[in-house]
């Protein structure tokens, strides 16, 4: 059934920062229409579990199938958004903020030059984030919330299948958490598939179907958010589920989480 098709596969990920082995064996598996929260303390390995999914940390064993297709022969990144932990939106380029929007459309452009289609969708994205006042703004203008907004409608410009967020709530104002909430429902109420990288579920919760908790870079709670199943799910909790192997030894790196 389409519902049930497979948008992300994972399975016994490997990943290293160096020399140092972040990812253990994970097994993820991310089903259309599925919202999936991926949690774990800092240094459990969430970011960069999403960034090999994205092709930025290669795997160093294991398999990862995007939309049933093995990453590596992978081509259509027009179907996936994607929103990297918060940075500089511009990443010290002088731009604007539609310029910024604008960037997610290459995947789709394919250099061509932008048409009306793509100036109608830079302005949708924006608006859904509440930024469309600020288009023709300098993103050095911007405060931190501002500028998560923006990366996100950069992300949503392409009318991505799957979303994939990290981090998308840290350090930003109550005011755009409600924004990007709202924002997050209705690509969820369009069918968008979604994989977070959160370190609490806090206003997204009640849009969350199924968390994965890692420590120590494996998984070890696949299932209904740790709220639902009680404390012994919490990612800081000396339990480890079965089905998640021997406890690995503690990944201690200050690069990514």
């Amino acid at each position: 059934m389409k519902d049930q098709e497979t948008v992300i596969s994972l399975r016994g990920a490997g990943a290293a920062l160096g020399a140092r082995p972040v990812l253990r064996g994970v097994d993820l598996t991310v089903r259309r229409g599925e919202v999936v929260a991926l949690l774990g303390a800092n240094g459990s390995g969430k970011s960069t579990a999403v960034r090999a999914v994205v092709g930025q940390v290669p795997l160093t064993s294991g398999e990862l199938e995007l939309f049933g297709t093995p990453q590596r022969r992978f081509k259509d990144w027009a179907r996936i958004g994607y929103v990297p932990q918060r940075t500089t939106a511009a990443g010290g380029v002088p731009a604007t903020v539609r310029e910024i929007v604008a960037s997610g459309r290459l995947a789709r452009t394919k250099l061509r030059w932008p048409g009306r289609a793509d100036r109608e969708a830079v302005h949708r994205a924006l608006d859904l984030v509440g930024m469309a006042d600020r288009a023709k703004d300098s993103a050095e203008a911007l405060s931190g919330g501002q500028h998560q907004r923006v990366l996100i409608a950069r992300a949503l410009v392409g009318s991505p299948e799957l979303l994939i967020m990290d981090e998308p709530m840290a350090g930003v104002d109550l005011a755009s958490q409600e924004v990007l909430a709202e924002t997050l429902r209705g690509q969820v109420e369009a069918g968008v598939t979604v994989l977070l990288v959160l370190h609490e579920l806090g206003p997204l919760e009640p849009l969350i179907d199924r968390a994965v908790v890692l420590r120590d870079g494996c998984v070890v709670h696949d299932g209904p958010p740790p709220e639902a199943v009680g404390q012994h799910a919490l990612p800081g909790h000396d339990h480890v589920h079965p089905h998640a192997g021997p406890a690995a030894e503690p990944v201690r790196t200050g690069l990514l989480t």
